[in-house]
């Protein structure tokens, strides 16, 4: 998974050179994982502004404007959320492009509702398109990191497709 993951940001990276573009991320569930694997790669400042891991509700209203309402309706693992914390970390880092992860890696925490596994994601461009998805991962928390991980890297890459 790690070359995949690897693969995938030098193809962003080539995007993201093309265009002249910058990129920002959201992380939750994550930890940090996307911006980790961004910055493995030399040269990622040039178009990678920096992440925001927002591992509490609190620092995702703090940080990146989430809304106390939408935290409270949806919960903090919802498209609604992940969508409001991809708005505010492309608004607050001033980039082009950018992708919110929040999701549930386990192995505790799942309800019937929101299982281990359940991860949202929202990819927020300059043009003010928002994309969402959500996915169930399989696996231990390792894996649905990585999972994710991967996943929010191909929803950048497809955005700029």
């Amino acid at each position: 998974m790690q070359q995949v993951i690897a693969e995938k940001v030098e193809q962003l990276a080539e995007q993201l050179l093309a265009r002249g573009w910058t990129v920002t991320a959201a992380e939750s569930c994550t930890g940090g994982g996307v911006a980790m694997s961004i910055t493995e790669l030399a040269g990622s400042s040039a178009w990678f502004e920096g992440s925001y891991v927002t591992y509490s509700n609190r620092l995702k209203e703090l940080m990146l404007g989430v809304s106390a309402a939408t935290l409270n309706n949806s919960g903090a693992v919802s498209e609604e959320v992940a969508t409001e914390m991809a708005i505010g970390a492309r608004d607050v880092a001033g980039a082009d492009l950018s992708i919110a992860i929040s999701g549930i890696a386990g192995p505790g925490g799942g309800t019937p509702d929101k299982p281990v596994g359940m991860v949202c994601f929202a990819c927020a461009c300059r043009d003010q398109s928002v994309s969402m998805q959500t996915c169930y991962f399989e696996g231990d928390r390792h894996d649905v990191r990585q999972q994710a991980i991967n996943h929010a890297l191909q929803m950048l890459l497809d955005k700029l497709s």
